[in-house]
């Protein structure tokens, strides 16, 4: 896990000490206790009358004192009471009897017992008291790590991994409440498998957060420590939405620069000559011949067309980027939507080998008469003159590969993946060129549709985008 500094090297390895003692430390001051006591009495009785009573009392307050240390307040209280009958029993005349001949005696054992007590209970709060303090010092430690961290570098899975080393236990999550009732729950993020059961420990993150996890029950102290966490948690889930929500407003804005860019020229240059041969068709000076006035309209529809396509193209790429492109699948058959999507090309450009009695595809007939017009468009911009682009179909291994081929300069295999990005192009920028979306839209249209798009070397020269349908249910 990646932590920073003391605090996060001992997270990784110990979980926060409790307030108390352990059970096992108890125990271990319980035998203390039980063998310790009877071999030191054993050692004074042997000793017999060399040590008076007084001394022998401080022997047996040592004695406490170092269980109490192990144990505890309740081991200590129990040695110190064995240790006042052990006295009174073996060590105190008369002897083996509970009577005491003595009223300094009597004092001593008195005395004695008191301050047995009083130190069992003052050295077992000493050691709450230092547990506490260790437990104050890592858990400020731990919160204070998280909470001077920038909310871009914290990560959710950190924290999530933060509270199941620290409360040992075998899984966390942060999960959101269900939006309507009868809902389940959906998990954010988590870390460790997740049992089906009910989770054991269940604190609220803020909002509709939740942070739960499966081990072993906490106390109310750790509880207090945990809800910390899991507002980090939340804290850390925030952050990664508003980190995500930066990238894509930056990436939009990329967009957006390179559109305003891009279309600038692209614009000028059809309108451009729109402008120019209807300003020549309405100049009253001039006498056009029929041949000369067949050219100014052929150039007004050329640029009319150039500019219905950039607008087309500049709305498919915008519906894209928004994600408002919903494909709708259908069975079709390709050969009429292909001749649905070149009815304005002219058919000395294309050559066309595709089947009448392929199985019908499954694909949205418009996206798909999109697709097929952009990869045409794409291959005749770069096919020489007096060349036309081959269309061609076949069924390939239960699927119908659409290849619309050219015989261009081609591209080196090193730059497709770079194809279908938007305002890519390869070379210099050539007048007409377009705003270089239309692989960009061919991919974008393939993904919603879940055809496949892969482009190949053609064998003699030139580019093959290869179309991946698939073959429509009976």
């Amino acid at each position: 896990m990646a932590t920073t500094g003391p605090a996060g090297a001992a997270a990784r390895e110990l979980p926060l000490p409790t307030a108390g003692l352990s059970a096992a430390r108890r125990w271990t001051g319980l035998v203390a206790a039980v063998t310790g006591l009877p071999a030191l009495t054993i050692a004074l009785v042997s000793t017999g009358d060399d040590l008076g009573l007084g001394s022998v009392l401080l022997l047996y307050l040592l004695a406490v004192v170092v269980v109490a240390a192990i144990g505890g307040r309740w081991p200590g209280i129990l040695a110190a009471l064995a240790s006042v009958f052990a006295a009174n029993w073996f060590l105190t005349p008369p002897f083996h009897t509970l009577l005491v001949e003595s009223r300094d005696s009597i004092v001593e054992l008195v005395v004695f017992a008191v301050v047995s007590l009083i130190v069992s209970v003052t050295v077992d709060l000493a050691a709450r008291d230092r547990g506490r303090a260790a437990r104050s010092e890592l858990e400020a430690n731990l919160l204070s790590d998280l909470a001077a961290r920038p909310v871009a570098d914290l990560s959710l899975a950190e924290v999530l991994d933060q509270v199941r080393t620290t409360f040992g236990m075998t899984s966390a999550a942060l999960v959101l409440a269900p939006a309507s009732p009868g809902a389940g729950e959906t998990v954010v993020a988590s870390i460790g498998e997740i049992p089906g059961d009910e989770p054991s420990i269940r604190v609220t993150a803020g909002g509709k957060l939740m942070l739960v996890g499966h081990g072993p029950q906490l106390f109310a102290e750790d509880r207090s420590v945990l809800e910390r966490f899991a507002a980090a948690a939340a804290r850390a889930w925030e952050g990664q939405h508003l980190a995500a929500r930066a990238d894509r407003l930056v990436e939009v804005d990329r967009v957006r620069s390179a559109l305003l860019a891009a279309v600038g020229h692209d614009l000028r240059t059809p309108l451009s000559g729109l402008k120019a041969a209807v300003s020549s068709l309405r100049q009253d000076d001039v006498t056009w011949s029929p041949a000369e006035e067949a050219e100014l309209l052929a150039t007004i529809e050329e640029s009319s067309d150039r500019l219905a396509d950039l607008i087309a193209n500049l709305l498919d790429m915008t519906r894209l980027q928004v994600g408002a492109v919903t494909a709708h699948p259908v069975p079709v058959a390709l050969d009429e939507v292909v001749s649905r999507a070149l009815l304005d090309v002219p058919s000395e450009t294309l050559r066309m080998t595709i089947a009448d009695d392929l199985p019908l595809v499954s694909a949205d007939p418009g996206l798909l008469e999109r697709v097929v017009a952009n990869l045409v468009d794409n291959a005749r911009r770069h096919t020489p003159d007096g060349r036309a682009v081959r269309l061609e179909a076949a069924l390939t291994a239960g699927r119908v590969e659409l290849r619309v081929i050219d015989s261009g300069p081609g591209v080196p295999a090193d730059l497709w993946p770079t194809m279908f990005a938007p305002f890519q192009r390869l070379g210099d920028r050539a007048t007409g060129a377009g705003v270089g979306l239309g692989l960009a839209i061919v991919k974008g249209f393939c993904d919603a549709m879940g055809i496949s798009i892969h482009p190949e070397h053609t064998p003699e020269g030139g580019l093959t985008m290869t179309l991946s349908l698939p073959v429509a249910a009976e």
